[in-house]
């Protein structure tokens, strides 16, 4: 049996850019064949404010609240897991971490004022793992390949040039690959994510699959 993950969705009720609310994110999934998601709200000031450096965890309950509203439509069939889209202060570079577990989140300062290296140290030692999102989209930076684990090498709302240059760049930097449909409304959905072999049981099994490459990228072009 083949299994579907959405790897890359934000929900209205924590992104700005986000137009979906977290119900009908997980019907419209379902419908379309998938077997989960990660959500992966941003974690940026367009999220907690250009103030925020003054006020590190206010916001982060706030930030989770989407987590929790999907997990609430989880059946026996459609699992929800936490990620994050992480954009430090004043740069162009944006971080999609997987594994990171809520409870640890709220323990900890604010994520925006530390820079891609730290960030790197500070998942590794938690376990979890490091992309660069859509690394060839206009007006992103990319960041140093030291500090990363992997590349999104196909996002939903990029064109196939684009996207072939992040796979080109993961080949060439022997990092791990990831698809996803950066969903943000109904247009966007279902574009991207993974198929697998076997089912996701929670974040330690989205981590291994991750480091294995073991998946099928989906990749869908008009």
């Amino acid at each position: 049996m083949k299994y579907k993950y959405e790897m890359h969705c934000h929900t209205k009720m924590v992104s700005q850019c986000g137009k979906t609310e977290p119900k009908d994110i997980v019907e419209m999934y379902r419908e379309k064949g998938y077997s989960g998601l990660v959500v992966t709200e941003h974690y940026s000031p367009l999220t907690f404010g250009l103030n925020s450096y003054y006020k590190p965890q206010r916001l982060v309950d706030f930030y989770i609240s989407s987590y929790e509203e999907l997990k609430k439509y989880e059946t026996d069939d459609f699992s929800v897991f936490f990620g994050m889209e992480l954009r430090h202060y004043a740069t162009g570079a944006d971080y999609l971490i997987y594994g990171v577990d809520p409870d640890w989140l709220r323990k900890q300062g604010n994520l925006l004022a530390k820079w891609e290296k730290s960030v790197y140290e500070m998942m590794h030692k938690e376990g979890y793992l490091v992309f660069q999102a859509h690394p060839f989209r206009p007006y992103i930076l990319r960041c140093n390949p030291k500090y990363i684990d992997g590349i999104e090498v196909y996002n939903g709302k990029c064109d196939k040039k684009t996207n072939d240059k992040a796979l080109h760049w993961a080949e060439k930097t022997g990092k791990l690959m990831v698809s996803g449909s950066d969903f943000h409304e109904k247009q966007q959905l279902a574009r991207g994510g993974i198929i697998t072999n076997r089912r996701i049981a929670d974040n330690n099994d989205l981590v291994e699959i991750l480091k294995l490459q073991d998946f099928e990228l989906i990749k869908t072009y008009d």
